[in-house]
């Protein structure tokens, strides 16, 4: 698989995560593909067992890809995730072998209010927001 069809492979991803599409959401994944929450300190090990997990979540997800970076065998994806109307701002780490992850780290932070004590050098940014089919630019 080359970085293009990784690419698109990474965007039907997202689409299908931003879809509640939970079949096409883990197509991505290898049979024994691992997740890993550094934060909660989770590890769910097997496609299956990943898509159980997430169809178990009891508030709706809204997904906003921002960037996705990478090359070969490892993709980083920014994503913001809204549940229940909260934003959350995601860092996705994957790791392919072929055309399926086998390994997938995500790291989760809350937004927070900004310090006044940088204001002076500062500027806004869209904190990520859903609407909907909004994609960021790859940069």
């Amino acid at each position: 698989m080359n970085d293009d069809d990784v690419r698109a492979a990474l965007q039907r991803h997202w689409a299908a995560s931003d879809a509640n599409d939970f079949a096409a959401e883990h197509a991505i994944y290898a049979e024994q593909a691992v997740l890993e929450y550094p934060q909660s300190g989770e590890r769910i090990r097997g496609r299956q067992q990943i898509e159980a997990s997430r169809r178990a979540q009891p508030d709706p997800k809204r997904f906003v890809v921002r960037r996705t970076l990478g090359g070969g065998e490892l993709w980083i994806t920014e994503v913001v995730v809204t549940y229940d109307k909260a934003p959350v701002h995601v860092v996705s780490i994957m790791e392919f072998k072929g055309t399926q992850v086998i390994r997938e780290t995500q790291y989760f932070g809350e937004p927070f209010a900004p310090g006044s004590s940088r204001a002076q050098w500062v500027e806004p940014m869209d904190r990520g927001q859903h609407s909907p089919g909004q994609q960021f630019p790859k940069e």
